[in-house]
């Protein structure tokens, strides 16, 4: 029985949770797979022909756009307070903010227009499609830039900062 009590206790600690230091890793990867599965199923519905898929691409976008701001604010909300040196921040941090505030701007101008004219523009579809697919290039790229940040310089780690940057 004692060895039940210890097993529901660990399913309710949270070890990596208290680690962390701020909410943005727990937001950040929602929007990242809705909005690239948007991009994907946008895609696939318009070289299908079929825009009853697209609607699910819709949703899709419309939430992970959602996504996306929780994520931007979180990330802006870190960016202060993430323990790395200040190469770090100049050669990756700030490319990662710029790159992920563009990746905001785009999903809320898909967003909007997609919701004008649900689910698949008519009018101006390729142009649509092109942007979607620069956005989901765009997500790919930021979160490079983070996954650099956290594996390679140990952003928001334990080890001892600041780690400087190197090629």
């Amino acid at each position: 029985m004692a060895g039940l009590a210890v097993r529901v206790r660990e399913l309710f600690q949270f070890r990596g949770l208290e680690a962390v230091q701020n909410l943005h890793p727990l937001v950040v990867h929602y929007p990242v797979a809705l909005l690239t599965l948007a991009a994907l199923l946008y895609l696939v519905a318009s070289v299908s022909k079929r825009d009853s898929w697209a609607w699910p691409a819709l949703w899709m976008l419309a939430i992970g756009t959602l996504g996306a701001g929780l994520a931007l604010w979180t990330g802006l909300r870190a960016g202060t307070g993430v323990m790395v040196a200040e190469s770090v921040r100049e050669h990756i941090l700030i490319h990662h903010k710029q790159v992920m505030i563009a990746v905001f701007a785009m999903s809320v101008l898909l967003t909007a227009w997609a919701l004008y004219v649900p689910p698949l523009p008519q009018r101006g579809r390729v142009v649509f499609l092109a942007l979607v697919v620069v956005m989901a290039f765009l997500i790919v790229k930021g979160a490079d830039y983070g996954a650099w940040m956290v594996y390679g310089y140990n952003a928001g780690g334990a080890l001892p900062q600041p780690i400087e940057f190197s090629q």
